[in-house]
């Protein structure tokens, strides 16, 4: 394998595990579990702190390998250019979720968003479905994850007195 061919089969790695990270650090940056987070009702069911960075690289991680291999199983350069759009957007609505709840301190309005950041997954599982089932199927923990994570935002809201 020559350099430059070396070079090409990374570059879909290094974007996709470079947009990850970065995806993770804004979203990690906007997450404040100072005294305002300490002090809201939980459920009993929450999982316990540690938990969610694990559980966050390993979605992240497995976001990666699916973009990865959506792109080298993606037959044209039309759908490499969707699929790029649509992790992106998801991308943005997962900070978006992290601003409206930790900084804005709306989990009422991050209730709402969640909708949109679930159905992105969801969408993004339906376009893979059609040519990358691996893809597809590696998306599957963080729809399980988001899905957790709104049944908990949805609790949050109701033990809680109005936000804003």
């Amino acid at each position: 394998m020559t350099t430059s061919a070396g070079v090409g089969r990374l570059r879909p790695i290094l974007t996709a595990a470079a947009a990850a990270l970065a995806v993770a650090a804004v979203g990690g940056t906007l997450t404040d579990l100072g005294p305002w987070y300490q002090a809201l009702a939980k459920p009993w069911w929450q999982p316990p702190g540690p938990a969610f960075g694990a559980i966050w690289t390993v979605i992240f991680a497995l976001a990666t390998l699916s973009a990865v291999t959506a792109w080298r199983d993606a037959r044209t350069g039309a759908t490499r250019e969707w699929l790029i759009g649509l992790f992106a957007l998801n991308g943005f609505l997962n900070i978006l979720w992290s601003l409206l709840f930790f900084r804005l301190r709306r989990p009422d309005w991050a209730l709402v968003e969640v909708a949109g950041l679930w159905m992105s997954i969801a969408l993004l599982m339906v376009v893979l479905w059609r040519f990358s089932r691996t893809a597809c199927l590696l998306l599957g923990p963080y729809l399980l994850w988001v899905t957790i994570a709104a049944a908990l935002d949805y609790t949050v809201v109701h033990l809680n007195p109005p936000f804003g």
